[in-house]
């Protein structure tokens, strides 16, 4: 006698993608004091005193600094908030992002 045995189908799982990262970039300016930007750092990125400072002196000597990497909407965010405090305090302080390669 033959018995018949069936295997359940498994239905495929759609791979999901983890999402793109973006950086959030510091932008030097020659007009935003230092504690100023380091104030920044610390209330919107979260940084210690440490952190905030080495951020701004290499964003000072480069030109540029990453401040942190996020999915694209916290770094959009994150950025525009920090560039609105420099705003609000009439300093051209710049966050732009861009995607992480």
């Amino acid at each position: 006698m033959a018995e018949n045995v069936t295997l359940p189908k498994v239905a495929a799982r759609p791979k999901t993608e983890r999402p793109k990262l973006h950086k959030v970039i510091l932008v030097n300016d020659d007009f935003t004091p230092r504690e100023f930007v380091t104030r920044v750092l610390k209330a919107e990125f979260r940084m210690s005193e440490d952190e905030a400072h080495k951020v701004m002196i290499t964003a000072h000597r480069r030109g540029v600094c990453v401040v942190a990497v996020y999915t694209r909407d916290v770094a959009e965010t994150k950025a525009t908030r920090a560039t609105d405090a420099g705003k609000s305090a009439g300093f051209p302080l710049l966050f732009t992002t861009e995607p992480e390669t």
